[in-house]
């Protein structure tokens, strides 16, 4: 396999709560309103990523897995997913509330969905005043049957609310309640899966007046109570990775590029993913160098070695799966 900073044509989502945030902060291309997510690196059913730039241009994701196998994914990676790329790539604009949500576990999704669960994580990239995100419930020992019963009268007093700014970074394992906040841009990472229950949804309707299903049922069984709200800590040092969040399904560091950082992967058995969440950086590797801005992703196949970045002052997120075995 060619090794190069392989980059993919966004495909870009309208939503409800969607705004304008991707095409004028991100120069997303686009002449459609009220667009609420960019899938940067998608293998979903109907919307599976094609390679924009270089030698694979044309090509699509699931047609790279299937050429290069574990060139492409690494060898644990293939051996567990087989022909399907085990992570979706997104960024968000919330110009409005998200609804209430939760997603399923690997278990569940697979006993109701035949499909992976959903974990996942935020890094704020930017936020309005007083922007904030529904995280988890107030009382963790509240009767779950509450979430069949949510109306305007008692919402807030159910959902634990969090203020966020820009840099900020949360976790959201499978059956923990969420829902991204108006006036919130975010970098997304998570399993393969676009399962969702809609808890509550602030009683909006679309353009024809009608409401969005609810999954309340689902969303009761499902939903799990943790200790900690979600919010991660972390010290950003120059040149040097900082872990934000590692579980069985992904890894995902911030590095902080000022000037030259020499990366090597050679012992990493995995694709590596960096998504631009702050300025611009030139990446090289094998000999080619493609530079992305803040908004942008690329992905390294699995049998890169090392790769060098550049910039004045750049953050990259970098993301790669190690924790998944047999």
């Amino acid at each position: 396999m060619k090794v190069y900073p392989i980059k993919f044509n966004p495909i870009l989502k309208e939503k409800i709560w969607g705004g304008h945030k991707l095409g004028s902060v991100l120069s997303k291309e686009t002449d459609k309103d009220n667009i609420g997510e960019s899938w940067e690196i998608s293998d979903v059913n109907g919307n599976v990523s094609e390679v924009s730039n270089g030698l694979y241009a044309g090509i699509n994701i699931k047609e790279l897995i299937i050429n290069y196998k574990s060139e492409f994914l690494g060898m644990n990676n293939f051996e567990y997913f087989g022909y399907n790329f085990p992570l979706l790539i997104k960024f968000l604009d919330a110009n409005m509330d998200l609804s209430v949500q939760v997603h399923p576990d690997n278990e569940m999704a697979k006993a109701h969905h035949d499909s992976f669960g959903k974990t996942e994580m935020w890094y704020i990239m930017d936020s309005d005043n007083d922007a904030n995100i529904v995280l988890g419930l107030k009382d963790e020992k509240a009767n779950l049957e509450i979430l069949n019963h949510i109306t305007s009268e008692n919402v807030e007093s159910v959902f634990n609310r969090e203020t966020v700014t820009k840099g900020d970074s949360f976790f959201i394992p499978a059956g923990k309640i969420h829902a991204i906040g108006a006036g919130v841009l975010a970098a997304e990472i998570q399993q393969t899966s676009d399962i969702t229950y809609r808890v509550y949804d602030w009683d909006r309707t679309d353009d024809r007046g009608q409401k969005r299903e609810l999954h309340t049922q689902l969303a009761e069984k499902a939903t799990k109570q943790f200790k900690s709200k979600g919010k991660v800590e972390y010290q950003l040092s120059s040149n040097e990775s900082a872990n934000l969040v590692n579980c069985d399904y992904f890894t995902t560091n911030i590095l902080n590029v000022k000037h030259t950082v020499v990366k090597s992967y050679e012992y990493l058995d995995s694709f590596v993913i960096f998504m631009c969440v702050e300025g611009v950086v030139k990446i090289s590797a094998s000999g080619v160098t493609e530079t992305i801005k803040m908004g942008e992703t690329i992905l390294l196949p699995a049998i890169t070695k090392d790769v060098v970045l550049n910039s004045e002052n750049a953050k990259l997120l970098e993301v790669y799966v190690t924790g998944m075995t047999k």
